[in-house]
C-alpha cells in the first residue's frame, strides 16, 4: 500500500463494532436461561486508523466516517477524529439524517452535503463522491497543500 503514495485513497466507512467478546470468554456450550441474569464483560476493539495511516500508507488520502445520534457533539467528535487519526476529511452524520445531509470536516472548513431531492433514486453518496474525488485530485497534485 505503501507503494501507491498519493494516489491511495481509503474510503473507511465500515462501521466495526467498538467493543467484542473475546474468545477466552466465550461460551463452549449454548447459555442455558434458567441459569439466571446473564452478566457480559466487553473489551474495546483496538482502533486501526492511526495504523493505517503511520505505517501502512502514511502519503494515502484517507476519509473516515464519525457517526453520532446526538448532534451536539458530532462536528466536535469528528474534528477530533481528523486530528487524531491524521484523517484529510472526516464524514460526520447523524444517525437520523445521515441519507439526506452529512458535513465532511477537513482541516479548514465544514462542508454540506445533500442528497439532491430533485433526482429521483439519488442519494447523499454522489455528490459525497464527487467531493472526495475533487479533493484528492487536488492532494495527487500537492500533497502539502490544506485539502
Amino acid at each position: 500500500m505503501r507503494s501507491l503514495g498519493t494516489h491511495a485513497v481509503f474510503y473507511l466507512a465500515a462501521a466495526v463494532s467498538d467493543f467484542y467478546v473475546p474468545w477466552t470468554s466465550m461460551a463452549e456450550h449454548k447459555i442455558q436461561s434458567a441459569s439466571g441474569p446473564l452478566d457480559m464483560s466487553l473489551v474495546q476493539v483496538p482502533k486501526m486508523l492511526s495504523m493505517l495511516k503511520k505505517d501502512w500508507a502514511p502519503m494515502a488520502f484517507c476519509i473516515s466516517f464519525k457517526l453520532e445520534t446526538d448532534t451536539k457533539i458530532l462536528l466536535e467528535k469528528a474534528g477530533m477524529a481528523l486530528k487524531k487519526y491524521e484523517m484529510h476529511m472526516v464524514v460526520a452524520n447523524e444517525l437520523s439524517s445521515r441519507k439526506e445531509e452529512v458535513v465532511v470536516v477537513t482541516s479548514n472548513e465544514k462542508i454540506p452535503v445533500r442528497r439532491d431531492k430533485t433526482q429521483v433514486g439519488s442519494d447523499v453518496e454522489n455528490p459525497l463522491i464527487l467531493l472526495i474525488v475533487e479533493r484528492h485530485s487536488a492532494y495527487v497534485k500537492n500533497p502539502d497543500s490544506d485539502i
